[in-house]
């Protein structure tokens, strides 16, 4: 589900050259509230203020006394929105960082980890809990939601299409085309990263009793394999991941707010969503997971039966 259900997104929303022509065959209003709705989610009011928190509560909480982590928290989130928004300034240019530079480091270091496990560590599978052990299937729909990747899905073609047409590709069928071949490619290592992650998470789960989420198994497995250079590799792998997020998103959403208000510039929208993210970011990420559950509870169900509309309804004429 983790690999497909995005991948497919991205593939049906390029079928219909972008998510407003999909939805608009739905009702204009219902394009208006929904796609708005959910670029404030995936944007400055969860996603975003997220991958500050959590690149943070992952690299360095665990290094700072617990009466001087929330100074520390606003400091980092301070300079993290504010190296990720001079990034986003030009969106077009995101493939050559992100694309050609960082993900592929993220890669290596996450080729690391499954290595390490698999060498390093004894195996000792442990036996799923709480709710795990009784609905598995219903559990990790749910828990899935967190992810918000059927919703970035959705979005994340606005960005993609800037940068195909920056490469000189131009005509819209052509467009089209390759963000379907960019969304078959990154559910390839969706499927890689995820199914190397989840092996890490099985291997060694039995030889840690005390962890409550799969980030903590991670850790922990990261820990035991690297001794004193754990935490080094995993504060680069939760920095450089949420960093690309956190960059993509700010582009997304300030692309799609200039369009929507033609009247406030894009940097504009960006300065606003870096400031309002940074706010947020700073209550903590445990007030961000707790706030945005119900809501992508009743999101991310919808989100899945537009994409299964857009699978069976027929595009508009797609332009030459």
């Amino acid at each position: 589900m983790a690999v497909v259900v995005p991948s497919v997104t991205v593939i049906v929303v390029a079928k219909h050259q972008g998510l407003k022509n999909l939805t608009d065959q739905i009702h204009p209003y219902f394009t208006l509230v929904f796609v708005t709705l959910v670029y404030l989610l995936i944007g400055p009011c969860v996603a975003i203020p997220r991958t500050a928190s959590t690149s943070f509560e992952m690299a360095l909480a665990s290094l700072i006394q617990e009466d001087n982590r929330m100074l520390f928290q606003i400091i980092y989130s301070l300079l993290f929105f504010t190296l990720a928004g001079f990034v986003a300034l030009k969106p077009n240019k995101l493939k050559n960082l992100l694309g050609k530079f960082m993900t592929p480091i993220l890669l290596i270091l996450i080729l690391i980890v499954f290595l390490g496990a698999v060498f390093l560590l004894p195996v000792h599978i442990g036996n799923p809990y709480t709710r795990y052990a009784s609905s598995p299937v219903l559990s990790g729909i749910v828990d899935g939601y967190q992810t918000m990747d059927i919703l970035a899905a959705l979005n994340f073609g606005i960005i993609i299409a800037i940068n195909i047409q920056d490469l000189g590709i131009k005509k819209p069928k052509r467009v089209t085309i390759e963000i379907m071949k960019a969304g078959l490619i990154a559910g390839m290592l969706l499927a890689i990263v995820y199914c190397a992650t989840g092996y890490v998470g099985m291997h060694s789960s039995g030889m840690f009793d005390q962890v409550t989420n799969g980030a903590q198994v991670l850790v922990y497995s990261i820990e035991n394999s690297f001794g004193s250079f754990a935490q080094i590799l995993v504060g680069l792998i939760f920095f450089i991941a949420c960093f690309n997020v956190c960059t993509g998103l700010l582009s997304c959403c300030a692309q799609y707010f200039q369009e929507l208000v033609p009247k406030i510039s894009y940097k504009k929208w960006l300065l606003l969503f870096v400031i309002f993210s940074f706010i947020i970011s700073s209550l903590g990420l445990d007030f961000i997971l707790n706030m945005s559950l119900p809501i992508l509870s009743i999101m991310c169900p919808i989100a899945i039966l537009i994409v299964v509309f857009g699978i069976f309804k027929k595009p508009k004429q797609i332009k030459e």
